[in-house]
């Protein structure tokens, strides 16, 4: 992936998407977890071809728009804080989504619906295993029965998250194809 304008727009554009999304809803209680970032995660294991760049396109998105957030919050403009502590566990737990894209890799349409059913399977997974495990957060009984009730707690944000990630990823597929190859698809290669 060579990185030109057009690509520079795209990027611009995903970091936009996201700030946005978390500024509108995030801090809806019936809406938080709607937001692109596994998408883009996702997005960047399926086509960019270093690994390592892959984790820059998801990671700049989530830090700028957790920037912005932040500022906002210290301003009194939005109603928590973008940085927190133990945020860099969620950054890691993102990151298995590129992992994913890389696991899957291809140009089907099947390829993409698997991608976005498990990258938010998987995030939902990890990132409520965390918050059981966790002290400092809700605080469930260390047990099966714990452990169930938080993954159960957390199906309202899963449900968000999974049809976020089946809008956004092939939203960002036809969005990249136009802006960077002038092809209307949602096709990988």
């Amino acid at each position: 992936m060579k990185i030109n304008g057009r690509l520079i727009v795209f990027t611009i554009v995903l970091v936009a998407l996201q700030t946005i999304c978390k500024f509108l809803f995030a801090a809806n209680l019936n809406m938080s977890g709607f937001s692109p970032f596994i998408a883009i995660a996702l997005f960047s294991g399926f086509i960019i071809k270093d690994r390592k760049a892959s984790f820059i396109l998801p990671l700049l998105a989530l830090f700028i728009s957790d920037a912005i957030i932040h500022v906002l919050y210290l301003n009194g403009q939005f109603d928590f804080a973008g940085f927190y502590p133990g945020q860099w566990k969620n950054y890691l737990i993102l990151l298995s989504a590129t992992v994913l894209g890389w696991l899957l890799r291809g140009n089907t349409y099947t390829t993409v619906i698997i991608g976005a059913v498990a990258a938010p399977s998987v995030y939902f997974l990890i990132s409520n295993f965390n918050v059981w495990m966790a002290t400092t957060e809700v605080v469930y009984p260390k047990t099966f029965s714990g452990l169930m009730t938080c993954y159960t707690a957390g199906l309202p944000f899963y449900k968000n998250e999974l049809i976020a990630t089946m809008l956004f990823l092939p939203a960002i597929l036809f969005l990249y194809n136009y802006m960077t190859r002038s092809k209307t698809q949602l096709t990988l290669a």
